[in-house]
């Protein structure tokens, strides 16, 4: 056997939310924790996210008289996850989730109160007995400065999200924006807020971070205080097996490989095969581009480790799906949610003919997206029409009303405006009659307030964005010209698949007993939400959950 360069209690791999709360719990366990990640920046997808954590019955929602029955829940998410994931991970989900919240709280003053309730944040799936309030909670702004030195090295954000000039805003901020126009806040007690938050950062150079910025601050914050570093440029190599147990990873670091024995074991959290082309095309062969939105280190390194061990692997068929917009020549990607539950809209495939209702959470809108493709007819892209008092009126994929159509849109091809439906449809090659008949027959249906054929705006989710002034918030007739239609790809904020895992996150071989030594968290795994996503938070609820677990066993 080779000598050790080094030795540590436990390796965690990945500085996402699921890397930092599996060092922090293995080192309240007393275990010394090394936690290593393969980019220049910390933070990983958690970073470039909105940053929920989907957690019923959390301390910080029963706090606030916000509880719930745990055999609801417990039906509810078996409804949603239960052909794919056994009964056992959902329920040690649902009964730790909170735990580790309250547990997060006792670890730092950045945690403790550090988390907030959008009341009214429907879960996705109300109708299957989701929570019309939402169980979704969000870390509370934070001034960035706090991370000194380090500041520098926080995964940046997804693009969309950053504003000028040191204004901010938060999920809820964002639900204000985007709804003002319909009898929401007035645009002046918005604006006013967001014109107090420039005067403070140039008056005091405060840099405060929101949504999965938060998260990840206090998550680091909180690191720093237990005297846990973040190794970065450091990445993992291959794991090492010896007699049938995982005892350790090959790293790089500055440039030279060294052996890292891990005394308890090893905890994957290095995220999904976001962009692996070849994994890619392996398992999602209807993608063709890159349109994924988690961190460019995504690459499966985890999950390929793994897989020459003799690990299983499940759902790498999905993701955690996003309807996105190519928006600019270097790749970037705008994600649609709101726009979809907007009124004076609708989508059509390459036939001219809706698919979907548009209003749907993220994800099922590109599984369906994706199931139309492989029926032979075009749905990827698939076209957002909206005529001019949508356009005038919303924010649409970042572009601000009343400000001239994007040429660089045109350019790229993934949006074109035209005075009537019928020169709109040649320009994005559907059959001019079909949309017609298509927009006549929704129109139709706006006016009456019921869409007969996809149910659209008959759940509190469907409603979040909508127009509440309506009898139905997300119908109103699209019939004023110009029109305009926006391409709509099907993105992902990360992949779902992965390594399968127990109850207490070890990494499970192909006959289902665990492989001693390793542990998973994260996007790196498979999905304990199976293919549907419950609610605000369902990716990193359970990547910090079972991250959770992981240390609370390597300590046992």
């Amino acid at each position: 056997m080779e000598a050790f360069d080094e030795v540590v209690d436990v390796l965690v791999v990945g500085s996402g939310a699921a890397g930092m709360v599996a060092a922090l719990t293995a080192k309240s366990a007393g275990l010394e924790p090394a936690l290593i990640e393969k980019s220049t920046y910390f933070g990983g997808s958690t970073a470039r996210s909105g940053g929920g954590v989907w957690v019923p019955n959390a301390p910080q929602l029963v706090r606030q008289g916000e509880s719930d029955d745990p055999d609801e829940v417990r039906a509810y998410l078996t409804r949603l996850a239960g052909d794919r994931v056994p009964q056992e991970r959902i329920d040690r989900y649902l009964d730790k989730a909170p735990e580790m919240m309250g547990f997060l709280e006792g670890q730092s003053p950045y945690l403790a109160g550090g988390f907030f309730w959008i009341r009214g944040y429907s879960d996705y799936h109300p109708e299957l007995g989701g929570n019309p309030l939402g169980r979704g909670l969000w870390a509370t702004p934070i001034d960035k400065r706090l991370l000194g030195d380090e500041m520098e090295f926080l995964h940046p954000g997804v693009r969309r999200m950053q504003l000028p000039l040191g204004a901010w805003i938060t999920s809820v901020d964002l639900h204000d924006l985007l709804t003002y126009r319909w009898g929401g806040l007035s645009h002046k007690k918005i604006f006013g807020k967001l014109a107090w938050r420039v005067l403070r950062a140039r008056v005091t150079g405060e840099r405060i971070g929101v949504s999965g910025q938060a998260l990840i601050t206090r998550l680091r914050l909180a690191l720093r205080e237990h005297g846990i570093e973040i190794q970065r440029q450091t990445p993992m190599l291959r794991l090492i097996h010896e007699d049938g147990e995982v005892v350790g990873a090959e790293i790089e670091r500055a440039g030279a490989t060294r052996r890292v024995r891990a005394e308890r074991g090893v905890v994957l959290a290095s995220g999904g095969f976001d962009h692996n082309a070849v994994m890619r095309m392996e398992y999602q062969p209807e993608l063709s581009e890159d349109w994924s939105l988690g961190a460019a280190t995504n690459e499966g390194d985890g999950i390929l480790a793994g897989e020459v061990l003799g690990a299983d692997l499940d759902l790498m068929e999905d993701r955690w799906w996003m309807p996105t917009m190519p928006s600019a020549a270097d790749g970037s990607l705008v994600g649609l949610v709101a726009e979809r539950q907007y009124p004076n809209q609708f989508v059509v495939n390459g036939a001219g003919e809706r698919f979907v209702n548009e209003a749907t959470p993220y994800v099922v809108f590109c599984q369906r997206q994706i199931a139309g493709q492989r029926t032979g007819v075009r749905h990827i892209p698939a076209w957002m029409i909206l005529d001019s008092k949508a356009w005038k009126r919303n924010v649409i994929a970042g572009h601000l009303p009343l400000t001239p159509f994007p040429k660089s849109w045109k350019r790229l091809g993934t949006a074109h405006q035209a005075p009537t439906l019928e020169l709109l449809a040649e320009k994005i090659d559907v059959p001019a009659e079909a949309l017609r008949a298509t927009a006549d027959r929704f129109n139709r249906f706006a006016r009456a307030g019921v869409d007969e054929d996809f149910h659209r705006g008959e759940t509190a989710y469907d409603n979040y964005y909508g127009d509440h002034s309506l009898a139905n918030p997300n119908l109103m007739p699209v019939e004023r010209g110009p029109f305009y239609a926006l391409a709509l790809t099907p993105g992902d904020l990360g992949t779902k698949g992965g390594l399968v895992t127990d109850v207490d996150a070890r990494v499970l071989d192909q006959s289902g007993e665990p492989i001693p030594g390793l542990y998973a968290a994260g996007n790196v795994s498979s999905s304990v939400m199976g293919t549907k996503y419950a609610g605000p938070g369902s990716t990193l609820g359970p990547a910090m959950t079972f991250a959770y677990l992981a240390g609370r066993h390597l300590a046992a």
